[in-house]
């Protein structure tokens, strides 16, 4: 997948047009004609690569030479930034040698030398800059000949009429306050969790599994969060089983969270004893989410302080016999949803209704949406999201028909409606979305830490002088959180 997009390759070369204009020192003495030449040239080219870059992103999962044109697109919006920078630091150059030359202005020798060196610098500058312009120019002229070659088309822009150039609407985040279609395994499980029957001197545990996108995860947050579940312990822990999963951090932590006592203890024995000793008595829930094969006897030894009173939540993705972690376990094995309750799912988060009574020209479109999210609950509630944001027709219509929904999750590494969803965002969002595959997988991160990343990283320009970069970072937030694209992390965490 190309993570950037070449709608955010695009936008690389909207910001030099914009930013090469405060240069004019520069321009100045780089041959203005020669400049204008090669910008009015690309802005002759970019409309028609533009034009079909929604084609591309759909067609590159198909076509491995679709992927390579938009790699070379997006190399060649490295270049530009390189390009944009150089003229920058020349800037800045210019701007301390004039500070110098005018010191000295008393000494003619000195500033004779000082006019000799800009001019030379000038020069040397000037020639450089018009090189690599129009190895630009050449570049784009290749690309727009490719696409042609490639037969990627213009996709209606009347069918996408707010995708590219949508504007922020927030969604109020939706209260899970429903979990569709698990009632039963619902009911069993909190039945399990509330009972007080043991498991000899060890913790009961209770094994859930299925595909990813099943709802394992948001099966188990629902009943963690219940009223009824926080009455009944004295202490929940919620831990993402990471690949770089380390018992005695974690074994520290839960210590931590329950005593005043700061542990400086060396070995994870003397850790687990002091733990066993605090935990006696009391009843706890513990959630070990997302764990996997290589993680079995790791959390065999985590689970070594837990004893009778603990209940103990496993999801993974496998079936395998988890008597390596608890010797008795309660299986679950999640199936995927039927069409009716992942429509509900579908409509409670693009609607906010439970139905299409208030949009019935939509239904048909919604009807095959679902149909196309195979049961996933995952998939059915991203989609629903992106769809939430965009109640019209064209949308609907274009995103029901896309040919990403015909690739298999192999091909893509992901679901194809997650798929879909990040192919539907705007640049802006696309780049700092992109930039969060920097952090581990599970890593917990508070909002304002990543709008500072975002802020440094110069991704947060602002459409208006007026608003903050802060609030911008912050709406920008907010806006990936609607669609999903963030997960909030479970309260009470260990």
């Amino acid at each position: 997948m190309s993570i950037a997009g070449g709608e955010t390759a695009l936008s690389v070369f909207l910001e030099f047009f914009a930013k090469l204009a405060s240069y004019d020192q520069i321009l100045n003495f780089v041959t203005q004609k020669q400049v204008n030449q090669q910008l009015k040239q690309w802005q002759k080219i970019l409309p028609s690569i533009q034009a079909v870059l929604n084609d591309a992103e759909e067609m590159q999962m198909k076509d491995p030479n679709v992927k390579i044109w938009l790699t070379h697109l997006q190399n060649l919006a490295y270049d530009v930034g390189d390009v944009l920078n150089e003229f920058a630091v020349e800037a800045l150059h210019r701007k301390l040698h004039e500070g110098e030359a005018s010191t000295s202005k008393a000494q003619k020798p000195t500033a004779s030398w000082f006019t000799s060196f800009i001019n030379s610098r000038a020069f040397t500058f000037n020639k450089k800059m018009i090189s690599k312009l129009q190895e630009i120019t050449d570049e784009l002229n290749g690309l727009a000949r490719e696409k042609n070659r490639l037969g990627l088309r213009q996709i209606d822009e009347t069918a996408m009429s707010k995708r590219v150039k949508v504007s922020l609407q927030f969604m109020s985040l939706v209260h899970e306050s429903h979990v569709y279609g698990r009632e039963k395994e619902m009911a069993e499980i909190l039945e399990l969790l509330l009972c007080n029957n043991g498991n000899g001197n060890g913790a009961s545990l209770i094994h859930i599994f299925g595909d990813g996108g099943i709802g394992k995860t948001a099966l188990v947050r629902f009943l963690y969060c219940s009223d009824d579940v926080k009455k009944a312990f004295h202490h929940r822990f919620w831990i993402h089983v990471s690949k770089d999963f380390d018992v005695t951090l974690v074994t520290k932590t839960i210590l931590q969270s329950i005593s005043d006592v700061r542990c400086i203890v060396p070995s994870l024995d003397n850790l687990q004893a002091l733990l066993k000793d605090k935990l006696f008595g009391r009843r706890i829930l513990l959630v070990l989410d997302n764990v996997r094969h290589e993680n079995y006897d790791d959390l065999a030894l985590l689970l070594k302080p837990f004893s009778v009173g603990t209940k103990v939540i496993l999801t993974t993705r496998s079936c395998s016999v988890v008597s390596s972690v608890v010797s008795s376990a309660k299986a679950y094995l999640l199936q995927k949803l039927s069409h009716k309750d992942c429509l509900s799912v579908f409509t409670h988060h693009a609607l906010k209704a439970s139905d299409f009574s208030e949009h019935q020209e939509l239904e048909a479109f919604g009807e095959n949406i679902v149909k196309k999210c195979n049961g996933l609950p995952l998939a059915t509630k991203i989609i629903g999201c992106l769809l939430g944001t965009h109640v019209e027709y064209g949308v609907w219509k274009y995103v029901s028909e896309s040919e990403i929904w015909d690739l298999q999750q192999e091909q893509c590494g992901v679901i194809p409606a997650l798929l879909l969803s990040y192919h539907h965002l705007p640049p802006y969002l696309k780049r700092c979305f992109a930039y969060c595959s920097l952090l581990p997988k599970g890593y917990e991160f508070e909002e304002e830490e990543i709008i500072l990343l975002w802020k440094a990283e110069g991704f947060l320009q602002q459409a208006d002088s007026k608003a903050y970069i802060e609030d911008l970072g912050s709406s920008y937030f907010q806006d990936l959180v609607s669609r999903s694209f963030f997960q909030t992390a479970v309260r009470d965490k260990y």
